[in-house]
Order: structure tokens, then C-alpha cells, then sequence
């Protein structure tokens, strides 16, 4: 089962520093029908105005991961955590416990990025905060895992039996993916056009998947594509 999710059918805010797209519920935006997608609770497509951004707020209980489409992002958090993430690359923050955290743009350019949402697997866990370099080059042609909660994957760790991957494929490349029973996978293409099982998905899209027991993805266009997979 692939249910795709077109950009224009994305709930949304407009803040003015802040261009938002909710492909799940989220602040002002409800819609019984997208609630989620298993333990996946938040996908935003932020737009963030050169300086400005999101001044000191609490979390607990959630895997957040950033992933930096354009521009960057800086953070700052009550653990005494600073970062710059730059486009490509990914920061994670593990809200366990409770931390109170700021995300700005500071910037002279407009910074895009993709935050997902997950759900613990350990509550009441130590908080804490990570940012890699993830080089688009070296997901070309397959994915690359960005922050797993499985051990042996070389990724940035989060406490959630999910992995978030990135890939990057030149129009006419295929990319297959095997999708274990029981699973569910969310794929975005950050930008580019692609069809996935032969269903068409383009740049900012939504594709919740289930059922489906290998994921062919054909890019019809150049594309870089971020994918969940999750319980």
C-alpha cells in the first residue's frame, strides 16, 4: 500500500519568518486522518527567513532529527550544546528527560529543512545532542543511514527502533529498498520526481508505505530523497 500525500494537500502555517508544511497534525493543523504514521508523530517542511528562528522551547520524550535541505541551522540547548548543520548534513536531539532547545537561521539566505518527529522508545532518558556531516556524494545511487536506533549501523544514534536514510539519484538510476514485514517507511523527495513501485511521488511529497515487501524507486528526474523506517 503506497498513499501519497501531495504538497498541496499539506496543512500549514505562514508566520511570516516561518513557512511551514505539516504532513501530520501538528500545532494549528488537525486532521484526524494524519495523525501519524506508526511511531512516526511529526514530518515539517520549514522554511526559515535569514535571521530568525525558533527562540527557547521544551521537548520530552521525542526523537527529533533535523535534516538541512538548504542554508543552515544553528542550535543551542539547556545541556550546553552549540552546532551549526549545514545543508545535507543531520542533527539529532534525544528530548528524553526534558531539554529546552532554540533552532535559528543565522544566515544571510533562506534555510530549508526537514524535522521528523519520533517517538521514544526510552522514556525518561538522558537528553542529548548530535550533528554529522552526510555528504550527498557519498549516498549516491543507494541509501545511506543518517540516525539509526539500531546497533551496527553507522549513524547518528537516537532511541527509537527507526532508521532515517538519505539517498541522492540521477534521473533513470534505481534504488531498491527491502521493507521487513510489520514495517511502515515514509519517503520524501527533497527535490526531483520519482516513482516508487511504479507510483509517481514528486519533490515534497509525502509516500506513506506499508505492505510492501520491496521498495523500487526510480528517480524520473534528479533527486535526493529522505526516508523513515519505522515501526
Amino acid at each position: 500500500m503506497i498513499d501519497i500525500r501531495p504538497f498541496n494537500t499539506l496543512g500549514g502555517a505562514d508566520h511570516g519568518w516561518l513557512r511551514a508544511r505539516h504532513h501530520f497534525s501538528f500545532a494549528n493543523y488537525h486532521d484526524p486522518a494524519r495523525m501519524g504514521w506508526g511511531r512516526l508523530r511529526v514530518w515539517n517542511d520549514d522554511e526559515i527567513a535569514a535571521k530568525s528562528g525558533f527562540p527557547p522551547h521544551p521537548h520530552a520524550d521525542m526523537e527529533i532529527i533535523t535534516y538541512v535541505r538548504t542554508g543552515a541551522i544553528t542550535h543551542q540547548d539547556s545541556m550546553g550544546n552549540q552546532g551549526r548543520t549545514v545543508a545535507g548534513d543531520v542533527q539529532v536531539m534525544s528530548a528524553g528527560t526534558g531539554v529546552r532547545h532554540a533552532e535559528y537561521n543565522l544566515e544571510d539566505e533562506l534555510t530549508t529543512i526537514f524535522q521528523i518527529w519520533i517517538e521514544t522508545d526510552r522514556p525518561g532518558a538522558q537528553p542529548s545532542w548530535g550533528a554529522r556531516p552526510f555528504p550527498r556524494a557519498d549516498r549516491s545511487g543507494r541509501f545511506q543511514v543518517l540516525a539509526s536506533g539500531r546497533g551496527g549501523d553507522d549513524a547518528l544514534p537516537i532511541n527509537a527502533d527507526a532508521r532515517i536514510l538519505g539517498a541522492t539519484l540521477n534521473a533513470g538510476e534505481t534504488i531498491r529498498y527491502p521493507l521487513a514485514e510489520g514495517r511502515r517507511a515514509y519517503l520524501v523527495p527533497a527535490v526531483g520526481k520519482v516513482a516508487v513501485n511504479g507510483v509517481a511521488l514528486n519533490a515534497r511529497d509525502g509516500a506513506a508505505i506499508r505492505d510492501e515487501a520491496e521498495l523500487v524507486i526510480t528517480a524520473e528526474a534528479d533527486a535526493e530523497l529522505v526516508m523513515v523506517d519505522s515501526l
